[in-house]
């Protein structure tokens, strides 16, 4: 007979039951998604480690910074423990190397770096600061022989720690009169974009998750506003939207709401929409 205090299994996060089912009926992702498996469970896992950070900001300084085009977050609000840092970042890198994401070269540089004192803490500060405060940004010099895949891991590796970051400010601070093409909490790149049922698109930082309102006519990289320049097509199911900007030969995915009748969920959509990063590198674009 169970115990009576015996607690049923928690159910799995919607996300990585999505990635599940994406699996299933679609082998040709198959790997991708359990890249992306193994990535959120252990981002998962930080996540639920890191404190909530307490992030005081006075109104008046938040409309200058908004008013200025200057991200709200700055390093040192960031809750980082670098002991817990420095593990996240080598067990990323595991995590990469194990699905052939990242070269054995690579892998065995990136893990030399985390162990070597303090090697790798100047080169976190710098790759955080060169989007959200470039006047800070230090001489710190990634190695060379690994500096893509550095970006790569230290980007994956502080995203626990920054998405914390923006679920606190998002609920204090408003970002409705913020239409610049970078992410207004730590100044990240748009990875993806959810078309809203009010007919908005808005963008999603690749760094930090945060969210923020950018004209649907005008390309997120460049600011390219010629219509003529912006071609777009739809997946065959309806759920996803190709920008492209002929411009800077760039590209943005979007994930319809109305039609998906879901939450965008960035890790799921990025892999399912693999195939149009394929099309649009085929014809010359990039991400």
């Amino acid at each position: 007979m169970p115990n009576a205090t015996t607690r049923a299994p928690r159910a799995e996060p919607r996300e990585i039951a999505e990635l599940r089912r994406l699996k299933a009926t679609h082998p040709e992702l198959a790997e991708a998604a359990d890249l992306h498996l193994a990535l959120l469970d252990l981002r998962r896992r930080v996540q639920a480690r890191v404190p909530t950070p307490w992030i005081e900001f006075a109104a008046d300084w938040l409309e200058r910074q908004q008013e200025a085009g200057r991200p709200l977050l700055r390093f040192e609000d960031i809750p980082l423990d670098w002991t817990d840092f420095r593990l996240v970042f080598r067990q990323t890198a595991d995590v990469l190397r194990r699905f052939d994401a990242l070269e054995a070269a690579d892998h065995e540089v990136l893990t030399a770096l985390s162990r070597r004192g303090q090697a790798l803490e100047p080169l976190v500060v710098a790759w955080f600061n060169a989007a959200a405060a470039p006047e800070r940004v230090t001489g710190a010099a990634p190695p060379a022989a690994a500096a893509e895949a550095l970006e790569q891991v230290i980007g994956l590796a502080m995203r626990p720690f920054l998405v914390r970051c923006a679920e606190v400010v998002q609920q204090r601070a408003n970002f409705r009169a913020w239409e610049r093409p970078r992410c207004p909490l730590c100044g990240g790149e748009p990875e993806f974009a959810l078309l809203t049922s009010a007919g908005e698109r808005l963008l999603a930082c690749g760094r930090c998750t945060a969210r923020w309102r950018f004209d649907a006519a005008a390309c997120p990289y460049c600011g390219n506003a010629d219509r003529s320049r912006l071609p777009s097509y739809s997946s065959t199911d309806g759920l996803y939207r190709l920008y492209l900007c002929d411009a800077c030969r760039r590209y943005l995915k979007a994930y319809d709401a109305v039609a998906g009748g879901r939450p965008l969920m960035l890790t799921l959509d990025s892999v399912a929409t693999l195939p149009l990063d394929a099309a649009a590198a085929q014809r010359g674009y990039r991400a």
